[in-house]
């Protein structure tokens, strides 16, 4: 089975948690704090294997969640790092974050490796607390969390040229002929229900990648047929190859098919109409292919190459896979990344995140929530009243009591932070 979209979780590890700890061995007297650190989290990390071509790993596991930090240990002992959990996925994956729609990776290169989700950092043990006014601190630091995100995973091929036109008009038959590829074949409209690749070698010992990309249709931009399915893989691309049913078996005009295949490559991107294209008249063993091609070359452009063919029995293949290697030889290799910017870059100026907001509840409580202060919170051993007066001081500092008497906060009044509730005391 052919995937070539998912939308999977993500999870790195959280980090480990910090020690309270404290020496004490013989002839060492006020041997102090010795509270090691927390190990940091696992990250989840892309890496590209070229063996692969599709998603399918990811179609039954849609969640993925790397190892915590080991906890921190006595005599001021360091926890284990974690391993970072590795997935392997084809070239051409293209990964975004579902929620904010932020492009973060484009992987086209075998072995490259994109960090997807970061691990957290371990918490601090309280040997890191220490100071002149409090050299004996009673508290430490929980892990950090490690960040976690839903993602859309998109899988563009990456392959020299890409087949494109209307269905039956004999693509699947090309690739089988000069490949090794062996796509299903009948006579009845979207036989092919997925991209058949193919390596094919032509006669002076070149080779480029070929790919059949079906359900093109008019409307495929958006959505009718398999088109909105399968057009993401002409963006990657060198060369299209544009095949043409030149005998009207179905009733067609070849001119017609023609623009409107050029038509939905527009609508859906653009860039697609300056690649270079080289159209195929097909079936040219059928008696009127003749007459259709003479009218066909006198309505399309001249500097468009044409190159009449039989798929079926195979005559002119080996001058059209000739045009096409020589075409390819003109176009460099290494493309740019299908996201990757056009425009220059210019630094602006933006705001940092505000560390925390304030929203009311129907029930009138105030609700704290911002990713600084519920990571802080998440970082705070409420065990240790020690731990519970630092997160108090370290909201005082960040204006939270400020604020929330600004919003007409009294003694009494109920303060949600998560799941969590707390009194407010002025």
């Amino acid at each position: 089975m052919f995937v070539d979209q998912v939308k999977v979780f993500v999870k790195a590890g959280d980090g480990g948690n910090g020690l309270v700890a404290y020496r004490r061995e013989k002839y060492i007297p006020l041997g102090g704090p010795a509270g090691g650190d927390g190990g940091s989290g696992g990250d989840v990390i892309f890496k590209v294997d070229e063996g692969l071509n599709t998603l399918m790993d990811f179609r039954y596991q849609r969640h993925f969640k790397a190892k915590r930090g080991e906890n921190g240990m006595s005599k001021g002992q360091h926890g284990k790092n974690s391993e970072p959990l590795i997935l392997p996925v084809p070239p051409g994956t293209l990964v975004r974050d579902e929620d904010t729609g932020e492009v973060i990776a484009d992987l086209t290169k075998h072995e490259q490796e994109a960090v997807i989700a970061k691990g957290g950092r371990g918490g601090r043990g309280n040997s890191r607390f220490a100071t002149p006014r409090n050299p004996a601190p009673d508290f430490a630091e929980n892990g950090e969390p490690g960040v976690e995100r839903n993602l859309q995973i998109e899988l563009k091929l990456i392959a020299d040229v890409g087949l494109v036109g209307f269905p039956s008009v004999g693509k699947s038959t090309f690739i089988s002929v000069v490949s090794a590829a062996k796509p299903k074949i009948a006579d009845y409209h979207f036989t092919t229900l997925a991209p058949n690749l193919g390596v094919v070698e032509t006669q002076d010992q070149r080779s480029f990648v070929l790919a059949d990309l079906p359900g093109l249709i008019e409307g495929a931009h958006e959505g009718i047929g398999l088109g909105h399915q399968f057009l993401r893989h002409v963006e990657r691309t060198r060369v299209i190859v544009h095949v043409i049913d030149m005998a009207s078996t179905e009733g067609r005009d070849p001119y017609d098919d023609y623009v409107t295949i050029n038509e939905e490559l527009k609508k859906y991107n653009e860039d697609l109409t300056t690649r270079p294209q080289i159209i195929i008249a097909n079936k040219m063993d059928i008696p009127e292919a003749e007459e259709n091609l003479v009218v066909f070359k006198e309505k399309i452009p001249a500097d468009i190459d044409v190159f009449p063919i039989s798929a079926i029995t195979r005559d002119g293949l080996q001058d059209v896979l000739y045009a096409i290697a020589d075409k390819l030889d003109q176009i460099p290799k290494n493309e740019k990344p299908v996201e990757e910017q056009k425009e220059r870059v210019v630094y602006r100026f933006e705001e940092s995140e505000k560390p925390f907001e304030i929203t009311r509840d129907p029930d009138g409580a105030y609700v704290l929530y911002g990713e600084q202060i519920e990571k802080l919170f998440k970082m705070t051993d409420f065990n240790r009243d020690e731990a519970a007066r630092r997160f108090s001081r370290q909201m005082r500092a960040m204006g939270v009591d400020a604020a929330l008497r600004k919003r007409g906060a009294k003694n009494g009044d109920v303060i949600r932070l998560l799941e969590y509730e707390f009194e407010f005391i002025d």
